[in-house]
């Protein structure tokens, strides 16, 4: 075995249990979530980093068999401008072992030599920032966005969820799937494109999700049919499932897909 195949399987047989306690619901195991956020500087390093995005690393990463791949920019939230690039393994292998194969891609090395050659006083991002998740066993892949979902005013939320210890981390995760949060989202108009549970990242224990809507105004009336619905009412003031007691924190964005986004 050489050393990136074991690197591959050390880290993939380490982090495995914690990303997936189960099989998805036709027996496969649910995709691990690659969420990357690249910071910007306003100006031409913004245009040369799309280009980059469009026509050299996401074919890459398809050839890599990651796909498909979300690619987002600030509409509301910090450190704007950014970019946010969510890439779903299909394995626990796949993570560790992706930049090495992106590198082994001659396609990939000849498109990108200029755009890694740039200069310290000329950088391709000011920084890179990634987090690695395991999909929830009852949302074991992305879910690609379709009909008006997929119509050019969509937007998309991502949503954390900080927790104070793993056992109330995994009490939320416990609402979202046996305590019908996910079904209520999906009748209201809260569409996931998906949830997953952190397990290597900043703010831990945690878990993050993402919504889309058909646009603002769509959004603006989900949350509203949600806050006031009656299941929700019950649910959220059931003893064990009360925000006192699970959560410690919310962080929330919201994103628009770049022209490139696969999602």
């Amino acid at each position: 075995m050489n050393r990136r195949d074991f690197v591959g399987a050390s880290v993939g047989a380490s982090v495995w249990p914690a990303l997936a306690q189960g099989g998805g619901p036709e027996g496969g195991r649910p995709q691990i979530f690659e969420l990357r956020r690249y910071l910007l500087r306003f100006g031409h390093m913004e245009a040369r980093f799309a280009d980059y995005l469009k026509g050299v690393l996401i074919p890459a990463l398809n050839r890599a068999g990651v796909t498909p791949v979300g690619a987002f920019s600030v509409v509301v939230g910090p450190d704007a401008p950014a970019v946010y690039l969510l890439l779903p393994h299909p394995s626990s292998e796949s993570m560790p072992t992706l930049a090495a194969r992106i590198a082994a891609d001659p396609a990939y090395r000849s498109a990108a030599a200029p755009f890694r050659g740039l200069p310290a006083t000329d950088p391709p991002y000011v920084r890179r920032e990634a987090s690695l998740m395991g999909a929830f066993e009852t949302l074991p892949t992305v879910q690609v966005p379709s009909g008006p979902l997929a119509g050019p005013s969509r937007v998309f939320e991502l949503r954390t969820y900080e927790s104070h210890n793993e056992a109330a981390g995994l009490k939320k995760i416990e609402m979202f799937e046996k305590g019908g949060e996910i079904a209520l989202f999906r009748r209201v108009g809260l569409n996931p494109v998906f949830f997953g549970r952190n397990v290597i990242g900043s703010g831990l224990p945690s878990l993050t999700y993402m919504l889309v809507f058909e646009d603002l105004a769509a959004r603006e009336k989900a949350w509203g049919a949600f806050g006031r619905d009656p299941e929700w009412t019950k649910l959220s003031t059931t003893p064990g499932y009360t925000n006192a007691e699970i959560l410690t924190n919310i962080h929330n964005v919201l994103l628009r897909p770049t022209e490139y986004s696969q999602i």
